[in-house]
């Protein structure tokens, strides 16, 4: 009577009776990442595009506790979830761990995710979000299915752009008869952990400046046409110059990337999202009425 009991109680998922748990080969060798999550900080565990993802799936029995079920499964999947509730797959690969029958005791299961193609990197944004994950579930016919998750945050190295595809940038910008300031960075393209240098001349100064400072802005994009959603961020900001420049005066800019919170430039993502990044001058008058110039830049990665 009391194994009939045990097996109905499972069947209706009265009570613990299964926890799944995921763990990596290699985690022990592996960088890791802090990630914000839930309005909390989780560790996660660091791959590029090639690395293989394996590691094994633990099923805890509860003791005394039986699951009846109709397979078990590990799944790597890559994924976009937009903030406005959109979700779209653009990796989902299945391995079968076990055939229908019944738990009874604790079982583990190997498992091996070779030549997974991640070739986007991990993103947490304002409206998007690109994850990877591992997800085991433990399906039945009957109750609810038993489901565990272990996020993995990927990251790839960039190549390094050519030098004739990374120049200098030389703008000019002005108010006619009122100021005309000329600005120069030595190159386009940067990586992470690169600094930024640069000078600003002032060719015509007829305004009262107060002050100049340098932003870093981020922009992301989702959607588009008329669903195509913009929103900025200000990374960092910081003054340059305090005080009124004269006329051929030059100031010289000198920005250090490393350290700030900031990712490679991404271009239409799976055609849902991209991420862009610009330096934004300002200059602010005595009246506190404010000139801005901006100018895109692009991040790649050089290292993990």
């Amino acid at each position: 009577m009391d194994k009939l009991l045990s097996r109905a109680s499972a069947l209706v998922g009265f009570g613990p009776a299964c926890t799944p748990s995921i763990t990596i080969a290699d985690a022990e060798s592996r960088k890791k990442v802090q990630v914000m999550k839930d309005g909390a900080q989780e560790s996660l565990l660091v791959f590029t595009d090639k690395d293989p993802v394996k590691g094994e799936v633990v099923l805890k029995m509860d003791a005394g506790k039986r699951v009846e079920h109709i397979g078990v499964k590990v799944e790597f999947i890559g994924q976009i979830e937009m903030f406005y509730g959109n979700m779209h797959e653009f990796i989902a690969m299945v391995r079968d761990l076990d055939a229908p029958g019944e738990l009874t005791s604790t079982k583990s299961y190997a498992f091996d995710f070779e030549n997974v193609d991640k070739q986007y990197d991990s993103y947490n944004g304002i409206n998007v979000k690109l994850r990877y994950f591992l997800r085991v579930t433990v399906t039945r016919q009957y109750s609810p299915n038993i489901v565990h998750e272990l996020d993995l945050w990927v990251k790839n190295v960039n190549q390094a752009p050519p030098p004739e595809m990374n120049s200098s940038i030389k703008m000019e910008v002005g108010i006619e008869d009122c100021l005309h300031i000329e600005f120069e960075y030595n190159r386009s393209k940067y990586h992470l952990k690169d600094v930024v240098i640069g000078k600003i001349y002032f060719l015509l100064v007829r305004l009262k400046i107060k002050h100049m400072e340098i932003e870093i802005r981020k922009r992301e994009s989702t959607g588009s046409g008329s669903d195509l959603y913009n929103e900025s961020e200000t990374i960092t900001k910081f003054e340059i110059m305090d005080g009124a420049p004269v006329r051929a005066e030059s100031v010289p800019v000198r920005l250090f990337l490393s350290g700030f919170d900031l990712t490679p430039t991404y271009r239409n993502v799976n055609n849902k999202f991209s991420v862009k990044y610009y330096l934004n001058l300002v200059l602010v008058d005595e009246e506190d009425r404010r000139y801005f110039k901006q100018q895109e830049i692009t991040l790649w990665r050089k290292e993990l």
